[in-house]
């Protein structure tokens, strides 16, 4: 089984079998999955699911895509910093997390403010203030931690 067939069954069991005829992304269970995922602090797998769907457009919602899965890419970084403080590799994931959260931000600031009835200017706003923290810090201070992890909601 290939990735794609495997995040298409994994969607699939998110959205309990519901499938969208693609024609509003924010219908789309491939869309909605990555806000699911996010809200279950299951960054690397809301990653996976947008990207399902962000490597196959060519319109204008390519970087949209991109930049909430550089998002997510940015939280796995924390996450695993979080929970492996001291370890050689997830120790040293507070930069990709700052660098991962400016990309992001740079690859949504176009779609504020608001897109595919997601709130991008108020998750601007949350990757910003992750980014500053990490900077503030020096990256020493990881200002994600699994009690009060962000969530994300779609307009309607």
């Amino acid at each position: 089984m290939s990735k794609g067939e495997r995040i298409t069954r994994f969607v699939e069991e998110l959205a309990g079998g519901a499938h969208s005829d693609g024609s509003e992304v924010s219908q789309s269970p491939f869309y909605r999955g990555y806000f699911q995922c996010w809200n279950a602090q299951q960054y690397y797998e809301a990653h996976d699911v947008l990207e399902h769907l962000w490597l196959r457009t060519t319109s204008a919602d390519a970087n949209f895509f991109k930049g909430l899965i550089q998002g997510a890419g940015a939280f796995v970084h924390l996450q695993k910093q979080f929970q492996h403080p001291t370890h050689a590799k997830h120790g040293r994931r507070l930069a990709p997390a700052r660098r991962l959260l400016r990309l992001a931000a740079r690859n949504l600031a176009p779609f504020e403010p608001v897109r595919h009835a997601f709130d991008v200017a108020a998750f601007q706003i949350l990757l910003a203030r992750y980014a500053q923290t990490l900077s503030d810090s020096e990256l020493r201070i990881n200002p994600w931690s699994p009690d009060d992890a962000p969530t994300l909601s779609l307009l309607h």
